[in-house]
């Protein structure tokens, strides 16, 4: 199955995500990952996007559609979840296109519904350790022993320059704006279902599961 996987920043999409790629042996599709690794790697459309971003310039949806299409011709068998795009219709027209081109359809879009100011407080509240990556939060899930990692003792911690209140609540709006285009199109072919976001992880991963399995 391939599915669009929808919601703010900090909704869970990237856990759930990881969960679908360990338990159904989907692939994952992250056009900021694919593009980075792409220019990294020198494929011929990380060649031409490094270009646009060295001229200071946005990648066109030309470049990102090239770089899906690039991912999918590599094989996706067990199907793909598309994380960050589409954001516009034209974009969400150029998917459907790929995926014909490959005898292949969108299943499903997915959209992980959460609480903002809740979801603020969530992301506000992070960090992690410094040394193994472990996770943590003010108020959720402190470590056993303060100051102390739980999984490998280090006791330097840090947390994300961009999880403030005002740039959360930034990247929001943003979501909402660039969100708004597709799910309509999305609605009138009955594709999109929805999650409570704000949920225990595996209890949306569940709903997820049922969605899927429907």
């Amino acid at each position: 199955m391939n599915i669009i996987l929808l919601g703010p920043p900090g909704a869970g999409k990237g856990t759930q995500a990881a969960r679908l790629v360990s338990e159904r042996g989907m692939v994952q599709l992250s056009t900021g990952d694919m593009l980075r690794a792409a220019v990294k790697a020198g494929t011929p459309v990380g060649v031409q996007a490094k270009a646009v971003m060295d001229a200071g310039e946005l990648v066109s949806d030309a470049i990102v559609s090239a770089l899906i299409g690039e991912r999918l011709d590599q094989g996706v068998e067990h199907g793909a979840i598309f994380d960050g795009y589409p954001r516009t219709a034209a974009q969400a027209d150029a998917l459907d296109l790929l995926l014909a081109e490959r005898g292949q359809q969108l299943d499903a879009v997915i959209e992980l519904e959460v609480d903002e100011a809740a979801l603020i407080e969530r992301i506000v509240g992070r960090f992690t350790c410094a040394s193994c990556g472990a996770g943590y939060h003010d108020v959720f899930k402190q470590p056993a022993v303060a100051g102390v990692c739980d999984v490998c003792g280090s006791t330097e911690f840090k947390r994300r320059p961009d999880d403030n209140a005002e740039t959360v609540s930034t990247r929001m709006a943003e979501y909402r704006a660039k969100t708004a285009p597709i799910l309509p199109l999305y609605e009138a072919r009955g594709l999109v279902s929805r999650v409570d976001g704000m949920a225990d992880m595996d209890v949306v991963g569940g709903q997820i599961a049922a969605i899927l399995d429907a």
